[in-house]
């Protein structure tokens, strides 16, 4: 079964309005690169070039094989001879051309040393230099290396020389975007809804375009705006209408943008903050999600600790030191306003608290128009009617809400979204995907038809009950079957008399698998989990048990931004004696209601075995159908035999309070 009571948030659209164009920066004077830029690359080639050349023969010298050269000195043609400890040989012939040639390392050279003599050959030995370049080759091939490892080691050197003196001015810089006030991108008139809010913040509006009506009044603008809301709730955005509605500067950065690893960096980055934001006077500074900088000072947490409270002690400081009739305002926005330090929330500092409400319905119809622009639908949609069937649906909500009725019109062919593509895009959105492999049991699927139908039924038949708009057994998500009940009206209060039906309904699934099959199965955990919960908050919170009396032990949680940790949760304002009574007065409050669900549907047995066999054929049925059953004459009534061939089966409802 599904209570639709999740929250929601706005949603607007932004107007972009073109400004005059800004000049482009002069680009500064850029200083003369260093002597040894391009000295140690001259230097480099220069070596380079003098390898290549060296190792290069200056000319064409003939080499001769052994053989040839032994013949050559056997006839009287060679003058001079120079053998290295190699082997190689290297000479001139007597009419003035140079020769090369080689002597075998295994041959013996007894016999060519006589016949060198007889020749009268002058002879002379030498050490072979290891390399084509000579000394300077030599030298040049060892330094080579050596100045190529010395640039780079004074490459990187200076690299980190610049990155130690303005990179870390850089990392103390703000990372706060500056939209200028000759382009504001949003107005009051493009966020839908929020009339209350936009009241309370024009305010900001009227002293940042006119601080000397202020002055005149002895009256001071306010130095910040803490708004609070749960999250997705559109505080950035409304920060961003407020300085396109005032026209002047909005500097945007966020909390957790102040926070380094490096002690300092973020109390710098506040003082570079506030220092732009004095530049660009009048103008706003919004710090969204503040409570990763603002968080109460002395808290126990790991790490970073004396960072954060140094950079909230900036803060504090910055917002008390700036002068007012500059027109500087701050903006914040944070969804646990509990967790923030309380010299931050003084006035002074943040003067005004604006709370930012879900949407009520007709925000939600206000909003959906917003979404609709530039999707096509048919005549049949109502955004009235779709605004009631989502209550609690944030702006994010309701957009993907849209997109996923476009995708299901895409999906059947058409370009026009309908009624039942918005229908089962809210299936979807609430339920999960719809599980089309998930092929029950004839005996299961018999079975959510029965516990689908009690629900239906005991919803139909309390007073105070939310009408039922559809009753399904299609698996959808974690659940099998559903009953969707849609409230007539937005609801802000819930009485005893609302909160006895709504547990009886809850029940209504297990009742019905009590009455037709004499047992209940695991279908019902979700109920009995979501009835026992208001239950308990029926006894703990709202005084509604005659046993406890008018106490009340709140949760601690923050209302609607968020759900309190285990911490808090286990520590209890009372005693285990009064625990004892919560627990036996949950347990009572249950049982009634599962004893009225059971009595109400044992009265109307026909009715539910005929639900169910409609259930089991048609398998979504609306509320109109249920209300014919219900209402139809006894006699006209079909009896049907509701019992199935096998067990008991598992149905599943999704269910929330």
């Amino acid at each position: 079964m599904i209570t639709s009571v999740r929250l929601g948030v706005r949603h607007w659209t932004r107007s972009a309005k073109p400004g005059p164009p800004r000049e482009p920066p002069k680009p500064s004077p850029q200083p003369a690169p260093p002597l040894w830029r391009w000295l140690l690359p001259l230097v480099a080639l220069i070596v380079l070039i003098v390898i290549v050349v060296r190792s290069v023969p200056s000319g064409r010298t003939p080499s001769l094989s052994y053989t040839d050269f032994v013949a050559k000195v056997g006839a009287g043609q060679v003058r001079t001879v120079d053998i290295n400890d190699k082997g190689a040989v290297s000479g001139t012939l007597k009419n003035g051309t140079t020769f090369t040639s080689r002597i075998p390392v295994a041959l013996d050279t007894s016999g060519l040393e006589r016949q060198l003599r007889a020749e009268k050959v002058d002879v002379t030995a030498s050490q072979s230099s290891g390399g084509g370049g000579g000394a300077l080759g030599t030298l040049a091939f060892f330094l080579l290396p050596l100045v190529v490892i010395g640039g780079l080691f004074l490459w990187a050197g200076r690299r980190a020389a610049r990155s130690m003196t303005g990179g870390v001015t850089a990392m103390g810089r703000s990372r706060a975007k500056i939209i200028e006030a000759e382009r504001p991108t949003t107005r009051f008139a493009d966020v839908a809804g929020y009339e209350g809010v936009k009241q309370e913040v024009s305010e900001i509006v009227d002293f940042l375009r006119n601080p000397e009506r202020y002055a005149l009044a002895g009256a001071k603008g306010p130095r910040g705006v803490l708004m609070v809301g749960p999250p997705g709730t559109g505080k950035t955005l409304i920060a961003r209408a407020v300085a396109g509605e005032a026209e002047v500067p909005f500097l945007s950065v966020t909390g957790s943008a102040f926070v380094e690893m490096f002690v300092g960096v973020g109390a710098s980055r506040v003082r570079d903050l506030f220092g732009e934001a004095r530049k660009r006077a009048p103008s706003i500074i919004f710090v969204d999600e503040i409570d990763a900088v603002g968080g109460r000072r002395g808290s126990s947490r790991l790490g970073g600790n004396d960072e954060r409270e140094q950079t909230l002690n900036q803060l504090l400081a910055e917002m008390d030191g700036f002068d007012q009739s500059t027109g500087i305002v701050v903006l914040a926005a944070t969804n646990r306003p509990e967790s923030l330090d309380s010299a931050l929330l003084r006035p002074g500092r943040f003067d005004r608290h604006v709370t930012v409400p879900l949407p009520n319905q007709a925000e939600r119809a206000a909003i959906l128009a917003v979404h609709a622009r530039g999707k096509t639908f048919a005549d049949d949609v109502d955004w009235n009617v779709l605004a009631r069937a989502t209550p609690g649906f944030s702006g994010a909500d309701l957009a993907n809400l849209l997109n996923e009725a476009a995708i299901n019109a895409v999906r059947a062919g058409g370009t026009v979204i309908d009624a039942k593509d918005l229908d089962d895009a809210r299936d979807r959105v609430l339920l999960g995907r719809r599980e089309t492999s998930n092929a029950l049991l004839p005996e299961e699927r018999h079975a959510v038809a029965v516990h689908e139908s009690g629900h239906a039924l005991v919803a139909a038949l309390c007073e105070h009950a939310d009408p039922v708009a559809k009753v399904t057994i299609l698996p959808s998500g974690p659940a099998l079957g559903a009953t969707e009940q849609l409230p007539e009206a937005e609801r802000h209060l819930y009485t005893e008399s609302y909160l006895a039906d709504l547990l009886a309904v809850r029940l209504g699934g297990r009742a019905a698998e009590l009455v037709v099959f004499g047992e209940g199965s695991t279908g019902a955990a979700d109920d009995l989990a979501g009835a026992t919960s208001i239950a308990a908050r029926m006894v703990r919170e709202f005084g509604l048990s005659p046993a406890l009396g008018p106490v009340g032990y709140a949760s601690g949680s923050p209302q609607g931004l968020g759900t309190a940790t285990t911490e808090e949760s286990l520590q209890r304002p009372y005693g285990e004696r009064t625990q004892r009574v919560v627990d036996e007065e949950t347990a009572r409050l249950v049982g009634q209601a599962e004893h009225r669900a059971v009595a109400l549907l044992r009265a109307h047995r026909p009715a539910l075995e005929e639900l169910a066999g409609l259930l089991t054929a048609r398998e979504t049925v609306d509320g109109s159908v249920v209300l014919d059953v219900l209402h139809r004459p006894r006699d006209t009534q079909a009896p049907a035999d509701s019992r199935a061939p096998g067990g008991p089966g598992t149905p599943g409802t999704t269910g929330g309070a």
